[in-house]
């Protein structure tokens, strides 16, 4: 996305019910710790956040733990702020945990990415994106902070204490060559580089997982929300149509959409025809997570269906 302006968003967010809002967990809000440019935001806190936004400016990540596009978009908006050296805040809002901050930014799909300067929302950018296009929406978000005075500095301590952070165990090989293939955008090589490392270990669960969102990523690049809505509405029974609305739901959050439809396609197909529904259900289920309240109804509609 390119020319980023606070006037697209004028109107459609309104943020006035949590300004100052107190936290009743404590007497008072303090500011983020030296060195913390990345923090979580809640509904009781988002007031801080806004004041905040009046020095530097402000990114906002709405995600999900069941989100598959977040937890790829996620490292590499963090990655970007950090190397800014506190000339930005992150501030990670979990929807599911803070409905009114979902609600108040209108976060029909996510990940969504939106900014505040001097409390005013700057949209960024929706869907996960490649890290070059992260690079040049953040960039253009600080020319515009420099347009309306907010050029501040949070303080993000000294290399001595960065560099007394343990560091992280290395990535397997297959899966760092997972994650190499998907910062490139090479989804059909990140799903062979999974599907590598789970035929050497069946149990290796982060293969597992990241097969399954690499596999929503693939299916879902190229297409056309619009489009594909369509070609389901002409063919209710038309598995690959189903799919493909199914998957641009699960991908944009609307995880009761995506199992609804394709537990009425279930239903409706004759019984010879039902096993690559199932499959791709119990894919989506493994993507969402089994204790999930969504995953445990959709499963027992599905069980319902089947005897």
């Amino acid at each position: 996305m390119t020319d980023i302006s606070p006037a697209a968003l004028r109107g459609a967010v309104d943020l006035s019910s949590l300004r100052n809002r107190p936290d009743p967990s404590a007497p008072s809000a303090p500011a983020p710790r030296v060195g913390d440019v990345v923090v979580d935001a809640t509904d009781e806190t988002f007031g801080q956040i806004l004041e905040i936004s009046r020095t530097v400016p402000v990114v906002i990540d709405l995600w999900a733990e069941w989100c598959g596009p977040c937890k790829q978009l996620s490292p590499i908006i963090e990655k970007v702020t950090r190397e800014l050296g506190g000339r930005v805040l992150l501030a990670k809002v979990d929807v599911d945990a803070n409905p009114q901050l979902a609600q108040s930014f209108r976060a029909q799909s996510i990940p969504m990415v939106v900014a505040l300067i001097a409390g005013q929302p700057v949209p960024m950018f929706t869907g996960a994106v490649p890290e070059e296009q992260v690079r040049e929406v953040f960039a253009q978000l600080l020319q515009l902070a420099a347009q309306n005075g907010v050029t501040g500095a949070l303080p993000v301590g000294d290399v001595e204490t960065a560099d007394e952070t343990p560091e992280e165990p290395p990535l397997p090989p297959l899966h760092a060559e997972a994650f190499a293939a998907i910062e490139i955008g090479d989804y059909a090589a990140a799903v062979t580089a999974y599907e590598k490392a789970l035929a050497e270990n069946p149990r290796d669960e982060d293969a597992l997982a990241g097969l399954g969102q690499v596999r929503l990523l693939d299916r879902t690049q190229g297409l056309d929300l619009q489009t594909a809505r369509a070609a389901a509405a002409a063919g209710p029974l038309d598995v690959q149509a189903q799919f493909d609305v199914a998957d641009l739901d699960l991908a944009g959050g609307h995880v009761d959409d995506a199992f609804g439809r394709l537990l009425d396609l279930f239903e409706k197909l004759p019984s010879d025809e039902r096993t690559p529904v199932r499959e791709r259900l119990v894919e989506l289920f493994g993507l969402i997570g089994a204790g999930d309240p969504r995953v445990l109804a959709a499963r027992n509609r599905l069980t319902s269906l089947l005897f």
